[in-house]
């Protein structure tokens, strides 16, 4: 039934309902706007797997023994961290 057609009383009813209905129309086209968006500008661009192994060794730390001692390392700096 159209809105035209209803009973006067019916009238502001129907149009709050099609305001509404529109309203979320809008919002909905809005909410995919945005994440097709946000899905095409915040994408990293790909890495190739083998560029990762240009990030060992970068800077001397001095310590020679960091990979021996791995474990012993991080733990202690784990200790610092949380004894603050």
């Amino acid at each position: 039934m159209s809105v035209a057609a209803a009973e006067p009383s019916a009238q502001p009813a129907a149009q709050a309902l099609t305001a509404q209905q529109e309203a979320f129309v809008r919002a909905e086209l809005i909410r995919r706007l945005a994440g097709a968006h946000l899905a095409q500008t915040h994408q990293l661009p790909a890495v190739a797997r083998d560029a990762y192994g240009g990030l060992v060794a970068l800077g001397a730390s001095g310590r020679h023994d960091i990979g021996d001692d791995h474990d012993a390392h991080l733990a202690r700096a784990l200790r610092k961290k949380h004894a603050r």
